[in-house]
């Protein structure tokens, strides 16, 4: 006989429990997120301390490096999803901060390239938490507050790598790139306390309750959905494009002349810079569509990140490249949220599951693909990496600006 949520008891959850939910993913996001970006933009330096010397096999063994983790969390998190419905989310994320606190600490200790992709692999088969971390927030909270605990989430996850390069570089400049992997690992631990003592599975049950009578939604009927399958691919480019910069701007900035001591500092200033502008872009979205179409929206953050791209791709200097990094931020990050605001407003109640789920292996396919491609094309030139980065936003631009039916505004649902 199945237990409801709203039966008297233990199981009966405190009514603000949803807050306390929100803010425990919340925090772990931020610090998982912190963590990660700590280390993972300065690969490219790590892989030359491990004898890789030129300058092509490096950006491809950190494009490599880089991609297969996403790409194998993007073919598992369905069987990942269904162990989570059955046995709850928490847990879910547990096993997978659990498994970045062993592996992070074991990545200090490689002595080949080889180690590091062979580790970051093995972190795929684990990895989740981000996504499972924006499902266990929208879950948690009220139907009219979802996107209001979405957000947070979301911006938290941008706060994070805004911080997160600008420690590691400080870190790798005083204790060296392998000891900035344990204090990675120490982060993720923070996390995974926080969502073991805070997080209450109750809060969830008691608001899914009805939610779990309305039946399933095929992946046929998510696809339905207006304007999904191009929200979708917007969701892929942005996130193609975002991840791109990790395997080449550290070594941009090392080949437009930077003394090689001060690329980390300088790297982590540029990546802050942008995790910054994308927190920006991401808050002030909802002001944005409250007063224009989401098409306009999404169609001007793209262009503006197009335009970003090839600023970075015709200049080499420093200044210059910090303002197109935060313009590029600040368009990325709008162009994002807006992109899962418009595909959340089509999505009815009993469907959250099934759509948030597509949206995320859209997401994952793009972080899984971008960072090899990048390194295949910066064997070539890191330049061509920004060129195509810019075509393919501004391609994206055009394509939402003309297909995107619907010119409602979300004021009501962001």
């Amino acid at each position: 006989m199945k237990t409801t949520a709203s039966a008297a008891g233990p199981l009966a959850p405190n009514p603000d429990a949803w807050r306390r939910n929100v803010l425990a993913v919340t925090a772990a996001s931020f610090m998982g997120y912190t963590g990660f970006t700590l280390v993972m933009p300065f690969l490219p330096l790590f892989i030359g301390q491990l004898g890789v010397s030129d300058v092509g096999h490096i950006a491809m063994w950190t494009g490599l490096s880089l991609g297969v983790t996403p790409a194998l969390t993007a073919l598992l998190s369905p069987a990942w999803g269904r162990l989570g419905d059955r046995y709850g989310r928490k847990i879910m994320v547990e096993r997978s901060m659990i498994s970045f606190v062993v592996l992070m600490t074991a990545m200090a200790f490689v002595t080949r390239a080889w180690h590091v992709l062979a580790l970051r692999a093995v972190q795929g088969l684990f990895a989740g938490y981000g996504s499972l971390s924006v499902a266990m927030a929208a879950e948690s909270a009220p139907r009219d507050r979802m996107p209001n605990a979405i957000g947070v989430v979301q911006t938290a996850q941008r706060i994070g790598p805004a911080v997160g390069p600008l420690i590691g570089g400080v870190l790798a400049g005083l204790v060296g790139l392998r000891r900035a992997f344990i204090a990675t690992a120490m982060f993720y631990f923070a996390g995974l306390v926080l969502v073991y003592l805070m997080y209450d599975d109750r809060a969830t049950h008691a608001l899914r309750g009805d939610a779990s009578e309305t039946g399933r939604v095929s992946f046929r009927n998510v696809l339905a959905f207006q304007n999904f399958i191009l929200m979708m691919g917007m969701i892929f480019g942005v996130q193609f494009v975002d991840r791109s910069f990790g395997p080449v701007l550290p070594l941009y900035v090392e080949q437009i002349g930077t003394a090689h001591a001060n690329v980390p500092i300088i790297s982590g200033v540029l990546f802050s810079v942008m995790a910054c502008t994308g927190a920006l872009g991401h808050h002030f979205c909802g002001k944005l569509m409250r007063r224009y179409p989401a098409r306009s929206v999404i169609a001007g953050g793209a262009a503006v990140a197009a335009a970003s791209c090839a600023l970075l791709a015709l200049t080499t200097n420093l200044w210059v490249i910090a303002a197109a990094s935060a313009v590029f931020g600040i368009g990325i990050g709008s162009a994002m949220t807006a992109s899962y605001s418009a595909a959340g407003s089509v999505i009815p109640a009993g469907a959250h599951g099934a759509g948030f789920g597509v949206l995320t292996s859209a997401s994952l396919v793009g972080m899984a693909s971008s960072p090899f491609i990048a390194g295949l094309l910066s064997v070539r030139s890191i330049r061509v990496v920004f060129l195509v980065d810019s075509v393919l936003m501004a391609a994206l631009a055009i394509v939402v600006r003309r297909l995107m039916t619907g010119e409602a505004r979300l004021a009501a649902r962001v």
